[in-house]
Order: C-alpha cells, then structure tokens, then sequence
C-alpha cells in the first residue's frame, strides 16, 4: 500500500513540476512513475517498480526528447524594437548627451537618442543605431562616404 501511495505522489508531483515548468524537464520521470503505480497496483515487487521507474524515466528521456527539441521553436525572434539595431535613422533633434536631449526618426517613429561615445550630433546627420535602452536608442555618425554611397529611394543606380 504504502509503495503505491509514493509512486502516485511522485506521479503527481512530476506533472505538476511539468506543467509548471512547460519545457519537458520532468515528463519522463511522470511516466516512469506511472509505470511503477501500474507495476504495484498489479502486486510487483518493489525492485521491479523501481526498475521500471529508472528504465521508462530514461528510455523516455532518450527517445522523446531529441524528437521535441525539433518540434519546440528555440529560435529568438527579434521584437520590433530589436530589429533598429543596425539600421539608419536621421536625428531630427540634436543629440546631446550633456543636456540630456536628442531625437532620431526610424521607420516613422521618434525614437529619444543618445551619443555612443559623448559627443554632440547635429540635427539632419545620419547615424546609425547600436543599442536600445528603455527608450532611447544609442547611436553614432554615419561616416560622410558610407551615407553617400547608401542606395537611394528614387530607384537610380
């Protein structure tokens, strides 16, 4: 009596651990821990409950899990605000760090800028944005030969 009552109690916590955790940690020791309750249901010895527990834990382990890591999307996925990282805006508010103000226009939106390095960006200087930090993004001159020889919208080579 008592080895069925430690077996559902472990079948119970691994399911609750899984669902809580939704990223296949302790699946395979619920279905181990099933096999157990079924084995001491059916009168088994405790070494062949407890066998059956680490045998299906790690054959379900082996066989599921390299199946489920293809199936589960690992892949980050940039959010809007991470894809400006790299791009080219046009500060249409000068950047100064000392005073605290500045402002780019990116994809139709003012975003709040800062200097990279410290130093002042005049207003209509094309930069280039490095990072994001709450709501402003951090950014730096386009060099004068890099946003000349940038394609330009009116379909000219």
């Amino acid at each position: 009596m008592i080895p069925m009552l430690v077996w559902l109690g472990l079948l119970i916590l691994f399911a609750v651990g899984e669902a809580v955790s939704v990223g296949l940690t302790s699946i395979w020791f619920a279905v181990g821990a099933l096999a157990a309750l079924i084995c001491a249901l059916l009168g088994g010895q405790l070494w062949l409950q407890i066998t059956l527990f680490i045998i299906l834990s790690i054959l379900c382990l082996l066989a599921v899990r390299p199946l489920a890591k293809k199936c589960l999307n690992t892949q980050v996925q940039p959010t809007n605000a991470d894809r400006l990282i790299g791009q080219q805006a046009r500060v249409i508010e000068a950047v100064d760090n000392i005073q605290g103000v500045g402002a780019v226009l990116v994809g139709g939106i003012t975003w709040s800028a800062r200097s990279q390095d410290g130093q002042p960006i005049p207003a209509g200087q094309l930069v280039q944005i490095l990072r994001i930090e709450g709501a402003k993004v951090y950014v730096q001159p386009v060099p004068r030969q890099a946003a000349a020889s940038a394609p330009q919208a009116s379909g000219q080579p």
